[in-house]
């Protein structure tokens, strides 16, 4: 069986699915779109013209062509997946249609964060993470995966709570919360990633807890970094509910969490135990969620949320 994945996987996760359906004994590819560069120094500054004098990325049709070009490579496909499909142009996805038996999209962003209505009817089955999409527009509900390998709890730690995150508008919410656990005399620390990092650098300078950058931190050394802190903030990105990848990586790493995401309640894995879903006003935010230890999951519940299930399920693989 052949399967090709198509995503851009600025945070390394896809890639994973990959290594699994190889170890299944599948012929798989990854068609990463993040990875993709320009080939020299004249390439970029001729884009760079491009978008400022024509409003046109030449980077992005020339990523989408590079699809093209790896299929041609890798042949007809039984199956190809596309992750978070809006970034490619329909014209794109009809021909990339060509190269499968069964074509597949996976939304683990709302659409009324990435809209993607434009390209959808193209897919013969559509997954999202998000629970309202599914209900409006008839996806297939299906979360995000734990890819990591399960571990023992670890009791002893450096912080009492830890978060890595995109620069985004999560920020506001983040200042309230690391406030308060000052007055509890409780510890964090945090790393935020992103091009626009510049605008607070300051504000970390001199503090061995707060980290501003353009440069994010490797997937591979994402667990150990999680391993600093007993307990992992978790804060959802507007107009979405789904489960975001940190509630998984929890799970394997039998790590608490604290979370503003309301939904996970209604999810089979939500232990008040693990999980402390925050009031708007934070008033359930005190030291009493910290001086208890993680419990474990039931093992139908862990194993339900494995990329190994995942990938059965999208895959359809027994």
């Amino acid at each position: 069986m052949n399967i090709c994945v198509i995503s851009f996987d600025f945070w390394q996760y896809d890639g994973h699915i990959v290594e699994v359906l190889r170890k299944k004994g599948i012929n798989a590819h990854h068609i990463n779109l993040g990875a993709y560069q320009h080939k020299n120094i004249g390439a970029r500054a001729k884009n760079a013209l491009s978008k400022i004098f024509l409003k046109k990325n030449l980077k992005k049709q020339q990523r989408q062509e590079f699809i093209l070009e790896q299929l041609r490579k890798y042949g007809q496909q039984n199956q190809i997946l596309v992750i978070n499909p809006e970034q490619i142009d329909r014209s794109f996805h009809i021909e990339i249609k060509k190269y499968t038996d069964r074509y597949i999209a996976y939304l683990y962003d709302s659409l009324a964060r990435n809209p993607a209505e434009h390209v959808l009817d193209l897919f013969d089955t559509v997954f999202s993470f998000d629970s309202n999409d599914c209900e409006t527009h008839g996806f297939q509900l299906i979360t995000n995966y734990n890819y990591l390998e399960e571990q023992t709890y670890q009791g002893n730690t450096t912080f009492d709570l830890v978060y890595l995150a995109s620069f985004d508008d999560r920020l506001k919410l983040l200042y309230k919360i690391t406030e308060k656990l000052t007055g509890l005399g409780r510890s964090y620390y945090y790393v935020i990633v992103g091009k626009k990092t510049w605008k607070k650098v300051f504000l970390g300078k001199g503090m061995s807890n707060r980290v501003y950058t353009r440069k994010r931190i490797k997937h591979e050394d994402i667990a150990a970094y999680y391993n600093k802190g007993k307990v992992l903030l978790d804060l959802v990105r507007n107009h979405q509910d789904g489960l975001s990848f940190r509630i998984f990586e929890a799970m394997a790493l039998k790590k608490k969490v604290i979370t503003d995401n309301r939904a996970i309640v209604d999810y089979d894995l939500y232990n008040p135990t693990n999980i402390l879903v925050l009031q708007e006003d934070l008033s359930n935010l005190t030291s009493a969620f910290f001086e208890t230890d993680y419990e474990e999951l039931p093992a139908e519940v862990y194993n339900k949320y494995t990329l190994e299930s995942w990938v059965n399920t999208v895959f359809e693989l027994k």
